[in-house]
């Protein structure tokens, strides 16, 4: 659906923005646009300098690869994360949700995505090389491979987990559990899921 025409056009404009974003339609682009404009000043001034403020002042973190606004980020700087432990994601929003659970207290390592040869994204577009240098300064002792269970991303898992264990047999490279979900219904998993729950499975302790 489209407005055109409807709306004063610094408005339209507003709301064609809002709606190229991901996830937000017409419809939530308009009630956004119409929230900011019944707000008081102060929000959309502190949008606005938001909305630069991310495009001027975050980067890459230089040893992590992590969102930052300072490098090296505060996790990196953090001497008390520096366990032995190295936990590897695809992206800052996986790190976000690890960090968030408040369970894993070492660093992380940010690849940026997957393996993806038909797409042309190798290691060295992934920074496995950064990570690979990262183990004796830092002293690693454990490597742990929280990449997604989607198809790229176990092939990258197991890319990286033969790769350190060649050139490092004395790093432990482990990898995060993956299967049914508590709560979950057997019936309504698919066969991925079933397959890394049985691989995973654990003994039973009475």
């Amino acid at each position: 659906m489209k407005y055109m025409g409807i709306y004063p056009p610094s408005l339209e404009k507003l709301i064609e923005h809002l709606s190229r974003l991901p996830g937000i339609g017409q419809k939530s682009a308009t009630r956004v646009a119409l929230h900011i404009l019944r707000s008081d000043r102060p929000l959309a001034e502190g949008l606005a300098a938001s909305l630069l403020d991310v495009k001027e002042k975050i980067r890459f973190c230089s040893i992590c690869h992590n969102l930052t606004d300072d490098d090296p980020c505060g996790i990196c700087r953090d001497e008390r994360r520096a366990n032995g432990s190295i936990c590897v994601v695809e992206g800052p929003g996986d790190q976000l949700a690890l960090e968030s659970s408040g369970i894993f207290k070492g660093r992380y390592h940010v690849l940026n995505g997957v393996l993806s040869p038909l797409d042309g994204v190798g290691p060295e577009e992934l920074k496995v090389s950064d990570l690979l240098r990262r183990f004796e300064p830092e002293k690693i002792r454990e490597v742990i491979l929280a990449t997604n269970p989607t198809t790229a991303g176990q092939a990258t898992a197991s890319f990286l987990g033969g790769l350190i264990s060649e050139r490092y047999p004395d790093i432990t490279v482990t990898r995060i559990a993956l299967g049914i979900p508590m709560g979950g219904d057997l019936k309504y998993m698919d066969r991925m899921t079933i397959e890394h729950a049985l691989k995973t499975r654990l003994p039973v302790r009475p």
